[in-house]
């Protein structure tokens, strides 16, 4: 069993001996992830990264975390492979976004 199935499998246990199962639908869990992934913005709004980084970095853990607990759960709900559809990603961002043409820039 791979790490990520592994990761998986603890959070879908720890989610069944809560019973929350049933409120953990796509659009719920995307909704929660989005949430999740606002309240990491705020450890960094208004500061620096160091900033951020020296004042919130417990904070910022445990919001990551929460980010990767849903996005692994939305997963599991729709039967995704993780690893193929990150690696399906990167091949597509490796067509839209030649070596050639990046040139260490960040634009579309």
């Amino acid at each position: 069993m791979n790490e990520i199935k592994q990761l998986i499998d603890s959070i879908n246990e720890f989610r069944d001996a809560r019973g929350w199962k049933p409120y953990h639908n796509p659009k719920d869990l995307a909704i929660s992830l989005s949430i999740e992934a606002a309240e990491l913005l705020e450890d960094f709004q208004w500061r620096s990264s160091e900033e951020a980084l020296d004042q919130n970095i417990e904070n910022i853990k445990e919001e990551i975390a929460d980010v990767f607990i849903y996005g692994l759960m939305l997963c599991s709900e729709l039967d995704l492979d993780v690893e193929t559809i990150i690696k399906d990603k990167i091949k597509k961002n490796a067509l839209k976004y030649p070596i050639s043409n990046t040139n260490g820039r960040n634009q579309e």
